[in-house]
């Protein structure tokens, strides 16, 4: 085995200039994959790699797994998420060579966990594998965790930074503290013994996944997580060490909003069989905008001397605003608006909410002339605005399309 797989790697092929969909030259390499597998070459291991704009590391990490698994029946899965750099035709002009690799291409909907669960769901074969396609990932532990699979009394084996002989690579101090804070906190809805739950890096048995799919949440880019904490039973699992790569090709996807999608998964498991955690989120902000609405209808009356349906307009157009904008940053923020669908967005929440605003007095007065109790009365507008609100805007503000 070469000292450097992956600098190997791209001695593979030939390159061939292309173009992708937007006219910017691309470069692919040419891998040299095998005519389709018979009958008798089932796989009996599909490796699941979800990608965003990673046309580069393509043939590379294909000519690495078929290295490392070389004598066995496997396929690899790329489910990409509409990448813009021609991702999915790269995959898809390979696996009119090579029966062995599929596309899974999706339109409208973006995250690593749900497409893992996606490309679970379109493969057959008793055992799934789940890796990144940016290389950093030893595709040499593959043939290791298949063995272990099939010979030990576990289920699930995952590549682990935090044991003895694995490690984070060249990853900077801080990105090493943000990962080990985000291990700490991923234990508190852990349902098992695991030093790296945040791994993205593992293999298990078909069934494993199966037991689970209904209970995934799909939220957030850490699978594996997700799979041990929806789990109806614990799963036997083993750890085994790898060293952290450096990314070769394209940009990291860690941002913002992998740390929101996370903190979503942790409160998902925690509070989402009670409600909704969107919805809860929406709720939330929404009392906020309660107190400011109260707070600046109390402001316009005593300091500013307005008549009272000026001072309630006033107070109404600035909570509304106020909470499309947070709703915005952090309820819908895997769906955030932008640029002109930022002001239709606005001007369709007002609409919603104004319709709202009629639900939630019309539900109130009937409420009270039928039981005469004020309190009982207000929540229920309260609830049923609130719900009209998050219902009707997450369809027509905020639609991911």
């Amino acid at each position: 085995m070469p000292s450097n797989p992956v600098a190997m790697s791209h001695l593979a092929g030939t390159a061939v200039s292309q173009r992708t969909k937007d006219g910017a030259p691309a470069v692919a390499s040419e891998h040299k994959g095998s005519a389709a597998p018979s009958a008798s070459r089932v796989p009996e291991l599909t490796v699941i790699v979800p990608t965003l704009n990673e046309r580069n590391n393509i043939v590379p990490l294909l000519d690495l797994i078929e290295t490392a698994l070389d004598g066995v029946a496997w396929e690899v899965i790329f489910v990409d998420d509409d990448s813009r750099d021609g991702t999915a035709d790269a995959v898809r002009e390979i696996a009119r060579r090579d029966a062995r690799v599929r596309c899974l291409q999706r339109l409208g909907r973006r995250g690593l966990s749900s497409a893992c669960i996606e490309g679970v769901l379109a493969c057959a074969s008793p055992y799934v594998a789940v890796m990144d396609a940016d290389l950093q990932h030893d595709e040499r532990l593959l043939p290791q965790m298949l063995h272990v699979l099939k010979n030990e009394p576990y289920d699930l084996v995952v590549g682990s930074r935090y044991v003895e002989g694995g490690g984070l690579g060249e990853w900077d101090e801080r990105r090493a503290t943000i990962s080990s804070l985000a291990t700490r906190l991923s234990r508190v809805i852990c349902k098992a013994e695991i030093a790296d739950p945040m791994s993205g890096f593992f293999m298990a048995r078909r069934e494993v996944f199966e037991a689970a799919l209904r209970k995934l949440s799909g939220e957030g880019f850490k699978i594996l997580l997700d799979l041990l904490a929806s789990s109806p039973k614990p799963v036997r699992q083993k750890e085994l060490p790898f060293q952290f790569r450096q990314r070769q090709h394209g940009d990291s996807k860690l941002d913002t909003l992998v740390a929101w999608e996370f903190g979503m998964l942790l409160a998902d498991k925690l509070i989402g069989h009670i409600v909704p955690v969107r919805f809860a989120l929406f709720a939330f902000i929404g009392a906020l905008g309660l107190v400011l609405h109260l707070g600046v209808l109390w402001s316009s009356l005593t300091l500013l001397g307005a008549s009272f349906v000026t001072a309630q307009a006033i107070a109404t157009a600035l909570a509304m605003t106020f909470n499309f904008f947070l709703n915005n940053l952090f309820t819908y923020r895997d769906q955030r608006l932008r640029g002109a669908r930022l002001i239709r967005g606005l001007a369709s929440f007002y609409l919603i909410c104004g319709v709202g605003a009629f639900a939630n007095v019309g539900v109130a007065s009937y409420v009270f002339a039928a039981h005469n109790a004020w309190w009982i009365a207000g929540i229920s507008g309260v609830v049923i605005g609130s719900v009209w609100n998050y219902a009707v805007s997450s369809v027509f503000t905020w639609n991911r399309r």
